[in-house]
This record gives C-alpha cells, structure tokens and sequence, in this order.
C-alpha cells in the first residue's frame, strides 16, 4: 500500500482556489486513499517558515500568486521551464530531501490549446504582463510560428514583455491598453488579467472570430468570453489550463502515470456549479 502523503496550494488570498478539488478527484481515481490535499493562506513574508516545516510526508505543493517567484531561493532546483520565465507553481519533494520546483503551467496552457485542436498560429496577441502573461508568451514560444502583440498599460509592463519575448525567443511587439480592441483580431487572444479588466472590449468582438483563452475560471463565463462564444469563436477557459497543469503537479507528486483530466474537469465543473 502506498504510505500517506500530503500535498497543498498555497497562496495568498487562496480560499477561491480549485486545486484541493482537482487533486482530491485525481487521488480518488488513482486509489489514493491516504493521500491529502488542502490548501493554505500564506504570503511571500511566511513561505520560508512554511518550507522549514515541511516534513518526510510531504510529496509536493502548488503554488500560486504570490508566491511563483517567491519560492525560487527556497529550492534546491528548478526546471528549464520555471528557469525560463522565473516562476514556479510546482514543488517535488524528493526522497533525499531536496525541494525540485517546475512549471505545469507553461506545458498545461500548451495541452488546453491542443486539446481544442491548436498546433499553430500565425500570429497572437496577450492581454495583460504579469507573470501569467509570461507563461503565456513561453508557450506560444512552441506554438506562434509569427509575432505576438502585447497590450499593457505602462512602459515599464511593455519593456518587460519584450524582454520575455527576447528571453524567450518571441517576437514581442507592445501597444497601449487603450487599444485592447485591436487585440481581438488576431488568431489566437490570451487574456491573463484579473476579472473584469477585459469587460470593456467584449463590445468589440468581430464576427466568427479566432480562439480566446481566457485563463480565468470564476467567474466563468467571463464577459468577454460569452461576448465571443456568441460571435462563433472558440474559447479555452481557465479551468481548462487549471485541469492540465493540476493533472501534470499530480502525476509529479506521486509519480503515477496519466491522472485523469477527465475526472478532474467534472469535479472542478461541479465545484464551479455549487457556487451559482
């Protein structure tokens, strides 16, 4: 039988976070029984004390905002994917001690494109430079054969993108904000802001447009993603990428091959459900 394991998200505000529910799904299916998953409240001043707690029966963590960065010298190595945009939202626990962080959401962002049959585009446009918007840009390293347009609101955001895209090997162009709505005529749109910040260009939504991926999940659907639905495009949402980069933190936690995202979709689409 395999020994119980404990494994969590942490993050600061967390409460809202659907990690617990897509773990737990994918434990069940995989007859974790005493494995465990569950969330806390923790900020960039109490990660390093939460890190020096971690005892031998912990497999792994999730990490989310603030703490993608924040976490970076608190391990022992990071993968080639985090390395390339500075962030993790994965950490191994390996049986000689050492703390491993990766990335699964460059890779997960990758899968929910594909899954939606897009293996390439000729160009894109991001909406948004946090640090979501550079994971963005890293997968669109493998899938943008063209260049990506990035709409931020200063100049600082806007020379911070290019340098991702240099980083990265993307030709990064920048425009203003104020012009969002030019945005919506590229192929593939990736919004990564917070919710509502997009609301005022829904408006602006052409006929039968290209794909958006909006990695919001809640609320869902966004106005900007009912907005684009409704003109024939298609749309890949927050939950898909959270499905996938979760499937991937799960099968690197308890090295089981192949969680399933199939699982995993339902409980997080009945968890969405019961917040309605």
């Amino acid at each position: 039988m395999t020994p119980a394991r404990r494994a969590a998200v942490l993050g600061s505000p967390i409460a809202h976070s659907l990690s617990p529910v897509l773990h737990r799904a994918a434990y069940a299916e995989l007859g974790l029984d005493d494995w465990s998953y569950d969330r806390f409240e923790v900020d960039e001043a109490a990660l390093p004390g939460f890190i020096e707690g971690v005892d031998a029966s912990w497999a792994g963590l999730s990490l989310t905002m603030p703490l993608k960065r924040a976490i970076i010298p608190l391990l022992d190595e990071i993968s080639p994917t985090a390395a390339s945009v500075e962030a993790v939202n994965t950490v191994v626990f390996t049986e000689d001690g050492r703390r491993v962080g990766d990335n699964t959401d460059i890779p997960g962002m990758i899968a929910a494109l594909r899954e939606r049959g897009v293996e390439k585009v000729e160009s894109a446009a991001v909406l948004g430079a946090g640090a979501t918007a550079s994971s963005a840009l890293a997968a669109l390293a493998v899938i943008c054969a063209g260049p990506v347009t990035a709409y931020v609101r200063s100049r600082e955001r806007g020379d911070e993108m290019r340098g991702w895209g240099q980083r990265l090997g993307v030709d990064v162009r920048v425009a203003d904000w104020a012009e969002g709505a030019r945005a919506l005529e590229a192929p593939l749109v990736i919004a990564t802001t917070p919710a509502g910040t997009t609301d005022a260009v829904a408006a602006d939504v052409p006929q039968n447009p290209g794909i958006l991926f909006d990695v919001l999940y809640e609320p869902w659907p966004t106005v900007l993603a009912a907005a684009w639905a409704a003109r024939g495009g298609a749309v890949v949402g927050g939950l898909d990428l959270l499905v996938h980069q979760a499937a991937l933190q799960v099968e690197q936690m308890t090295r089981l091959p192949r969680a399933s995202r199939a699982v995993m979709r339902s409980a997080g689409i009945e968890a969405l459900r019961s917040l309605e």
